[in-house]
């Protein structure tokens, strides 16, 4: 990564005004805003438009130009922005096990931060989409751990192995397994180029969208919109054409859309 990072830009972008000590107070109200305003996004992808990884393009995207991203995008500025802040950060990375069996070999694509602060580990995970980790995650198996949104925990699969557990009423359910070997930027940048031109990658198949608020977290799967509040119910919503498609991508999600005459040929192509 480069070092031309422009931290009022991302603060501003993220409307977050707070201290910028490598706390861990912080830490949690920067996740917090982030997850907020900066929507997980694959409009990239689905347009089959490339997936750049250097700081620049990820702050022309992600902060400048009104858009979101997926992990590598979300968690790589991340990644970038506490380090410019003073934090011990490292990168890692997972498989993804959501809706699958847990026992399911699936590939290292997903993008995670390991901090320490203070003698301890925690995790920084804001690019999974719908289950996004709204808080910071303690490296620590086997407890239940409060975030702002579900509760989360890890599991100790031995071998080194860790898997992470988010609650939904009352079912556990796995989100991704992943180690503590740290990552490389090349690592992503293979891993990256099978999710964002894989034919086999679902990211090029359909839209998929997620942002957090208080209390709630808005999805958009294909045509289905759907809003969840935490410990009630949830709204969902078909959409009818790609006009309301677009509506929702960019009034819900506050995405700007890019490459509007190409989106809108591709939103005809789910009808």
């Amino acid at each position: 990564m480069t070092d031309s990072l422009d931290l009022d830009a991302y603060f501003a972008r993220i409307r977050y005004d707070g201290s910028r000590d490598p706390t861990l107070e912080v830490l949690r109200d920067l996740l917090l805003a982030h997850a907020k305003v900066i929507p997980f996004e694959n409009l990239n992808p689905f347009l089959g438009l490339p997936v750049a990884l250097d700081l620049d393009s990820l702050q022309a995207k992600l902060v400048q130009g009104g858009r979101g991203g997926y992990c590598f995008e979300q968690n790589g500025l991340m990644f970038a922005v506490l380090r410019a802040m003073g934090f011990q950060v490292t990168g890692l990375i997972g498989r993804v096990i959501w809706n699958q069996p847990v026992e399911t070999i699936t590939a290292r694509s997903h993008m995670i931060n390991r901090v320490e602060i203070g003698g301890a580990g925690y995790i920084v995970d804001i690019g999974f989409g719908g289950g996004t980790l709204t808080g910071v995650l303690a490296l620590t198996p086997g407890v239940e751990q409060t975030t702002p949104h579900e509760p989360f925990r890890l599991v100790d699969e031995g071998d080194g192995y860790l898997r992470e557990e988010v609650l939904i009423r009352d079912d556990w359910r796995a989100t991704y397994r992943f180690d503590l070997t740290p990552q490389n930027p090349i690592d992503y940048e293979v891993s990256n180029h099978f999710t964002s031109t894989h034919p086999n990658s679902h990211f090029l198949h359909t839209p998929i969208a997620a942002r957090v608020d208080d209390g709630l977290r808005h999805t958009l799967r294909g045509l289905d919109l759907t809003t969840h509040h935490l410990g009630g119910d949830s709204e969902h919503r078909r959409l009818a054409s790609p006009a309301e498609v677009e509506t929702a991508l960019e009034d819900v999600f506050g995405i700007t859309l890019p490459e509007r005459d190409r989106l809108r040929k591709k939103l005809e192509q789910l009808f």
